[in-house]
């Protein structure tokens, strides 16, 4: 898990230096591209069958997790790192969130199911906390939209979460879960330059021979961080693992402050550790309002 965090942080270095040159629609792009071609040569290697039973829940999965990116992409493009990478982290508290509702609706209606411990909504209420902590001190007046689309993507990216977890639970492996998630973001990342172009912008643009460099970067890191935080997952205790992940922040943080000299907050670093103590609370939660 830590290798997968570590590999993560250095994608959002790549997806930073990348914006630079070109726009959020082609990051997402390549980063689909990349994913989807080391994810079908690894099938074919080891002869995997990439064929499903379940494309909707794949369609599903793929709005959500794309949408999410697309979103996250945009945020550490115009924040500093390690500020949208926190609130991408949000979406634990997010996901307890979704969870605590879904509990109510069936209540709601009558249904039986565990009640709603009072820890995970306190967990809730310090997480906003901790974003609003996080940008009233790192962000510029005209960066609000900016902060609001890095919340945005954590929500959806909970969203994703628990469509992956229903894949899971369909018995789609590993390795088809990525590879259409990749393949879904390729694609998308094409429509979204094609909306671009409709808007009278520049869709596509020439990167550097550097910036070649950072696209790949891109895809090739989130690929190898995906694969190797479903083996931590699969092997590791889920708590533990969950609590890891969230070294990714200071792994940002340094990252951040080292390459693109990110300000350094006080205030904005007691807003990140408040949100990595919800994010902990909430995870702790979820076994409890699981039916």
């Amino acid at each position: 898990m830590v290798i997968a965090t570590l590999l993560f942080a250095a994608m959002g270095v790549c997806v930073k230096k990348a914006s630079l040159e070109v726009g959020t629609g082609e990051v997402v792009f390549f980063r689909g591209l990349v994913g989807a071609v080391m994810m079908g040569l690894l099938a074919w290697r080891r002869q995997l069958s990439l064929a499903t039973s379940v494309p909707g829940l794949h369609l599903w999965r793929g709005l959500a997790g794309v949408t999410a990116l697309s979103l996250w992409f945009y945020a550490i493009g115009h924040m500093p790192l390690a500020t949208a990478v926190t609130l991408n982290y949000m979406s634990s508290v997010w996901m307890a969130v979704f969870l605590g509702l879904r509990v109510l609706w069936k209540r709601w209606h009558g249904q039986p199911g565990k009640g709603i411990p009072a820890s995970l909504w306190i967990a809730v209420a310090v997480g906003f906390v901790g974003v609003a902590l996080v940008l009233r001190p790192t962000l510029q007046r005209d960066q609000w939209l900016d902060g609001l689309i890095g919340v945005a993507s954590g929500m959806l990216a909970a969203w994703a979460y628990l469509q992956v977890a229903s894949l899971g639970r369909a018995g789609e492996p590993e390795h088809r879960v990525v590879f259409y998630f990749s393949l879904f973001g390729a694609i998308s990342g094409l429509l979204i330059s094609g909306a671009t172009v409709s808007m009278g912008q520049v869709a596509w643009h020439q990167p550097s021979a550097m910036g070649w460099v950072w696209l790949l970067g891109v895809g090739a890191f989130a690929t190898f961080a995906q694969l190797a935080m479903t083996r931590a997952y699969t092997r590791g205790h889920a708590l533990v693992m969950a609590s890891l992940q969230y070294l990714g922040i200071a792994h940002a943080f340094v990252l951040g402050v080292w390459i693109f000299d990110d300000p350094v907050n006080p205030l904005a670093l007691v807003g990140m550790a408040l949100i990595v103590l919800a994010g902990l609370a909430a995870t702790r939660s979820h076994s409890a309002i699981k039916d």
